[in-house]
């Protein structure tokens, strides 16, 4: 039958000690072993699918998963046809960073903090809408293979600035703000320093063993080079399942010191991505104002109300619901209809609306690195811990026929503001 065919398959075999000789010889009667990550014990393999249990059994095994694939594309896009001069964003606002007419409204930037962005890489174009000195060339990194090819360093020089995709252009906007025709529009954190680190493919897809090797390199750098600064990773994308790897690293990432900021998946009542849904991850879940296109130029025209911030947000249809116990729902940020610039198919960059958890993320992780900038210290548990203590709960929801639009399930701990997180820190 079908369901029985051999086929080759990537996996991901996550291992209870040390790789030594013995281990390795016995391994290769099952496959190729293509990479080792000696920092977790693990290994990437090709094996016909009918060798995964074999491999299982094996008393040096701790766990084999398929290497799964992780998708970090927008929603829906709309092209933005005013570019009036405007500062501050309704998503800004929303989240208490900027307030219409007065620019910032917190006394952090993030300067001092760097933000791993593991995504697509950027436009080749960057420096037309960041300011070079915020981008780290010097340890941004591009990875390729995955899914049963070998996981490495791509070889083009300089890969993770010559994306064709857009979506890390997009979501490294949001934390840093962006150049919009000569206008700057604000960032959640503009003076942070960011590592651009490309795991995804021109497609926006990637797999879970070539993130495992992103993550790794960022805890690499904590350990070394950025020993003493704060460090977090922005993960805005994700799949359906749990790599053993994957966790593994973030396990680690964690211990050395790295939060690690996800978005919580765009498939609504099905439920929660990874790596959004572990734990240790600090998930956003989206939502918008029920205000939208209201006014003319409403992105950076239209002022959310500081009072009745709750009465006019509704949480994403498409913002994952927490389905299952093992999943964590933390917290979350404005995610339907976010500006910033994205390209699409292969012209130039221009400016959309993009909706997706992938937008919401980038806003809870800039808040986080004025969080970092305030106290240094900080651990990942703290910083969620502070989160979700600070977040506005949000009331459940029904339509008309009584039937439930969003309860706690979809808004974790609820809305997080800048001021009201940043006033708990002493």
């Amino acid at each position: 039958s079908a369901s029985t065919k051999v086929v080759n398959l990537g996996v991901n075999v996550v291992l209870r000690q040390d790789l030594t000789k013995e281990m390795e010889v016995e391994l290769k009667k099952f496959g190729v072993i293509l990479n080792r990550l000696e920092k977790i014990d693990a290994i990437t393999m090709r094996v016909k699918s009918n060798q995964i249990e074999s491999i299982k059994a094996l008393p040096y095994v701790l766990d084999v998963t398929e290497d799964a694939e992780r998708v970090g594309a927008p929603i829906d896009r709309v092209m933005v046809e005013d570019f009036t001069l405007g500062l501050n964003t309704w998503n800004l606002d929303m989240v208490n960073v900027t307030d219409l007419g007065q620019g910032r409204v917190v006394d952090y930037d993030g300067e001092g903090v760097y933000v791993a962005v593991l995504d697509t890489g950027l436009h080749d174009s960057w420096r037309s809408y960041f300011p070079q000195e915020r981008i780290m060339s010097h340890l941004a990194i591009s990875y390729s293979g995955g899914g049963g090819e070998v996981g490495r360093v791509s070889s083009q020089k300089n890969k993770w600035e010559h994306d064709t995709n857009g979506h890390g252009t997009h979501v490294t906007s949001t934390i840093l703000g962006f150049n919009l025709l000569g206008n700057s529009i604000n960032g959640v954190a503009p003076k942070v320093n960011i590592i651009p680190v490309k795991v995804l493919n021109q497609n926006g897809r990637g797999w879970s063993s070539v993130i495992t090797q992103g993550i790794l390199y960022v805890a690499y750098l904590k350990e070394t080079v950025l020993k003493d600064v704060p460090v977090v990773i922005n993960m805005s994308l994700g799949g359906s399942v749990l790599d053993a790897m994957e966790k593994t690293a973030i396990d680690y990432a964690v211990e050395v010191g790295v939060i690690i900021v996800a978005s919580a998946g765009d498939n609504g009542q099905q439920g929660m991505g990874y790596p959004g849904a572990y734990e240790p991850v600090i998930s956003v879940g989206s939502v918008g104002t029920m205000n939208e296109f209201s006014v003319q130029s409403w992105w950076y025209a239209y002022d959310v109300s500081e009072t009745n911030v709750l009465d006019e947000l509704y949480v994403s249809s498409f913002s994952s619901r927490k389905t299952k116990d093992e999943h964590d729902l933390d917290v979350v940020a404005p995610g339907s209809y976010v500006v910033g610039p994205y390209q699409v198919n292969q012209g130039q960059l221009s400016y959309y609306y993009l909706s997706g958890t992938s937008m919401a993320a980038p806003h809870v992780t800039g808040i986080v690195a004025l969080m970092l900038q305030k106290d240094p210290t900080l651990s990942a548990l703290e910083v969620e811990s502070l989160l979700e203590y600070a977040a506005l709960p949000i009331e459940n929801a029904y339509d008309l026929n009584g039937n439930l639009l969003w309860d706690k399930e979809a808004t974790g701990a609820g809305l997080i503001t800048a001021d009201a997180v940043l006033d708990l820190i002493p």
